[in-house]
This record gives C-alpha cells, sequence and structure tokens, in this order.
C-alpha cells in the first residue's frame, strides 16, 4: 500500500517522465515514437521510482529499452531541471518493459477464436399469467 506522498510522487514523475521523453529528449528513439508510460512506482524513502514503458508501437522493444536504461542519467537530468521547484530529491529511475496491453490483446485474440455454442433457448411455460413466486402461506 502506497503512501500519499508515494503516489502523489509517482503521479508527477509519471506525468513529468512523459514530457521528457516526448519533447526534451526526442533523439533517443531516432525517429521513432517515444514509449508511454503505463505505471510508476515510488519506494518509501523516495529514492528510486520504477518506471513501466509501454513499447507497443515499433519493433524490437528489447532494443528500445536498452538505449533508455543506456540514458537513465541523461533522462534524469532533464527530469530534474522540470521537477527542481516541486520535489527535493529527484529518484533514481530504473526501466522496465510492461508487456500487460500486449498480453491483453493476445488473451483478446484467444477468445475471440474460440468456438462457445449458443444458449439453448427456453420453452415457455403454461403458466405465464401467474409470475413465479415463492409461497408464504399455504391459501395462496
Amino acid at each position: 500500500m502506497e503512501s500519499k506522498r508515494q503516489q502523489k510522487m509517482a503521479s508527477l514523475l509519471q506525468q513529468e517522465l512523459a514530457a521528457v521523453l516526448q519533447r526534451d529528449l526526442p533523439h533517443l528513439f531516432s525517429g521513432g515514437l517515444a514509449p508511454s508510460i503505463s505505471m510508476v512506482k515510488v519506494t518509501p524513502d523516495l529514492g528510486q521510482a520504477r518506471v513501466y514503458l509501454s513499447l507497443l508501437l515499433g519493433n524490437n522493444a528489447t532494443d528500445r529499452l536498452e538505449i533508455i536504461k543506456d540514458n537513465a542519467k541523461e533522462i534524469r537530468h532533464a527530469l530534474a531541471k522540470r521537477i527542481r521547484k516541486t520535489a527535493r530529491v529527484v529518484p533514481e529511475l530504473i526501466f522496465f518493459h510492461d508487456d500487460s496491453a500486449a498480453y491483453a490483446a493476445h488473451m483478446d485474440q484467444v477468445l475471440g477464436t474460440l468456438d462457445i455454442p449458443a444458449a439453448p433457448t427456453e420453452q415457455p411455460d403454461e403458466s405465464e399469467d401467474k409470475p413465479a413466486r415463492p409461497r408464504l402461506f399455504n391459501n395462496e
């Protein structure tokens, strides 16, 4: 369970990292699309931030993640310029690949290929004029 302080810092980092990757450091992706940040988790001491990146668009997700990991110091420096008046300490950034969207797309494809028979239709009863309800007394 994250504290309010951790949640606020994670939200701030998620917004500002997205801006840094798209606006300040677009040269890291050599004309490709910048990754989207799906989630940020911060340690209780705010010293480390785990950044989960969604690298769906484009090829070579592992290569793109390695480029980001190699430039983590530059990304942290650009982030520090943006949040220097809001946060006292800029946490160490640790990047991970978030493949939950790809997994969800795969599961959707698997469920779409299943052959599920239609449910049998029920035959109408002769006693349609009275709805079925439990009897509470004997004289009903």
